[in-house]
């Protein structure tokens, strides 16, 4: 028999949570949601356990995202799991963010998309010196979800829509800078780290005693296309950036080309409507209305197949370019679900 999809254990005062499909590179699905809802639930009234920490089995990441082969599958047969999934997805991101105790994730590796939603809504987010975290949605005919479009529209500057439209990978320093990340702590100094906090060391002091100062990133040097991202719509931001003419601007406008024109604008207008949203609660609510618009229409099924099932890298993207992406489209990945709207507990 296979081992469970999701491992969990307890190291003294520690729960530990281990992602355990490493030939996936641990991405999620269904039934893992469901599973860590239970324990959380089980651990949260637990005496024993002063501490959650989540892990990823192999050595490859902690989550490179949502089992998106069973999103296209159903995609094709219309069957409907996905949104269920997604539902129960989003409220387990939610839980995260409002659990009672200490929440650590061990952010090695690539962290993407679902990886994100169980690592960045916790406590105590440690980066290492192997993190390739980001959103990469844009690339495969999505948007940014799991509370990922709540975090990037609170990064400082232009670092969250620049990760949004680019789907930029972020190394430690990077991730602290844009708010996915708390701390460095070098990945063979990890596990020294967890046993202090099994042997009752509260996180915040753990953290203290282990972190270091990570190598410098990059994002900060993102302010130089503050004029460029100042813009409405994503066309006119990369024919600013194509205006410019750094290399800089240059090379970010060809990456956003590159990606699903919809998708990059939908992102764009996501990320600067929650900016108006209260609370994570919120966004996660406008994601799912986005998340199943995308799923009726054909950018994300192709990206899938591009990206995942063919393997061709040649997505036929439609529209094809930023240019004409119709305004009225972008407006209706935000419409109202109905009685689908995502339900959640209060706080």
């Amino acid at each position: 028999m296979s081992e469970p999809e999701v491992l969990f254990s307890q190291q003294g005062a520690l729960g530990r949570i281990l992602l355990n499909r490493p030939r996936a590179i641990n991405a999620l699905t269904h039934d893992m949601v469901g599973m860590i809802d239970t324990q959380l639930d089980e651990w949260a009234t637990d005496d024993s356990v002063a501490a959650v920490v989540v892990t990823g089995a192999g050595e490859r990441g902690l989550c490179a995202g949502g089992d998106i082969r069973s999103i296209y599958e159903d995609a094709q047969e219309q069957g409907g799991a996905s949104e269920q999934f997604w539902a129960d997805e989003y409220r387990l991101n939610l839980k995260i963010s409002r659990y009672p105790k200490p929440y650590i994730a061990i952010m090695d590796g690539l962290v993407m998309g679902g990886g994100v939603g169980v690592s960045v809504h916790g406590s105590h987010r440690i980066a290492t010196d192997r993190s390739r975290i980001a959103m990469p949605e844009v690339g495969i005919g999505f948007v940014p979800d799991v509370g990922g479009t709540y975090v990037l529209s609170r990064s400082p500057g232009v670092s969250g829509l620049h990760a949004g439209l680019t789907g930029a990978q972020m190394g430690a320093a990077d991730a602290i800078h844009t708010g996915f990340a708390d701390a460095y702590i070098p990945h063979d100094r990890v596990e020294d780290f967890l046993a202090a906090v099994a042997d009752g060391t509260h996180p915040d002091a753990a953290v203290q005693e282990f972190a270091e100062q990570p190598e410098p990133g990059t994002f900060e040097d993102l302010e130089a296309l503050a004029d460029c991202y100042a813009h409405d719509t994503a066309a006119q931001i990369v024919a600013a950036m194509e205006a410019d003419g750094s290399d800089l601007a240059t090379k970010t406008a060809a990456t956003i080309r590159a990606n699903s024109p919809v998708s990059v604008e939908v992102t764009l207008a996501a990320i600067r409507r929650v900016r108006e949203l209260p609370d994570l609660a919120e966004a996660l609510r406008q994601e799912l209305r986005v998340s199943i618009h995308a799923l009726r229409t054909g950018d994300f099924v192709e990206g899938i197949r591009a990206q995942i099932i063919d393997k061709d890298r040649n997505p036929q993207w439609q529209p094809a370019r930023l240019e004409d992406v119709d305004p009225d489209v972008v407006a209706a990945y935000f419409d109202s679900l109905g009685d689908e709207e995502l339900v959640l507990p209060d706080a």
